[in-house]
């Protein structure tokens, strides 16, 4: 799968979440509602796998897989802001304005 994610492609993810969620007989809303929990392609394409390998019995266990992916993205998220500051902090111990700062 491509990284490069667009409109188009977010799309076609959520035409397919929508498709395969009726077709296991979830209302089309239920449906909706999941796509607008997941936000990002990424999560959509992931709870898509979910539905159709787990054929899950209950909307407990969709709901259980649903906050798991969540979870994880803002788990995954909250990884690359830390890596972000702590990147900003490094390059200030090494700058040699740090340096002018403290004189």
């Amino acid at each position: 799968m491509s990284a490069a994610y667009t409109r188009e492609s977010w799309k076609d993810a959520y035409s397919e979440l929508l498709r395969v969620s009726q077709a296991m007989g979830l209302p089309e809303e239920i449906g909706k509602v999941i796509a607008g929990e997941l936000r990002t392609e990424r999560c959509i394409r992931r709870m898509t796998a979910y539905l159709l390998q787990a054929r899950p019995r209950s909307m407990e266990e969709i709901a259980d897989e649903m906050m798991a992916i969540i979870d994880q993205r803002n788990t995954w998220a909250a990884k690359k802001e830390a890596q972000e500051a702590n990147a900003r902090y490094n390059e200030w111990l090494n700058s040699p304005m740090r340096f002018e700062e403290e004189e």
